[in-house]
């Protein structure tokens, strides 16, 4: 039987642990920009085979805000560096800083 390159774990994948592994891997950098008018976005960035859509989604509803996907980054809509952290933690990221 040949083994998926794409399984981190070895276990089967119905079990889910390659996004459990995947997501404590990916160490993650949570930064503040200023655009347009002086209004602050904070960014999130260092993500590698998560489903941004969803997660940026999740994170959208738990701040009230809004916010999209660009590339491999969320980006919400608002000062969030306080909160964001610990959101993502809860989700099982690992956050530098």
């Amino acid at each position: 039987m040949a083994e998926d390159p794409s399984d981190i774990a070895g276990l089967p994948a119905e079990l889910g642990i390659d996004d459990d592994l995947a997501r404590a891997d990916a160490s993650l950098r949570i930064r503040l920009e200023k655009r347009r008018y002086g209004k602050p976005v904070t960014i999130v960035e260092g993500f590698d085979d998560v489903d941004l859509a969803a997660l940026a989604s999740e994170l959208k509803r738990a701040l009230g805000t809004g916010g999209t996907v660009d590339e491999d980054s969320i980006e919400l809509q608002g000062d969030h560096a306080d909160r964001v952290p610990a959101l993502l933690r809860e989700r099982g990221f690992t956050v530098d800083g």
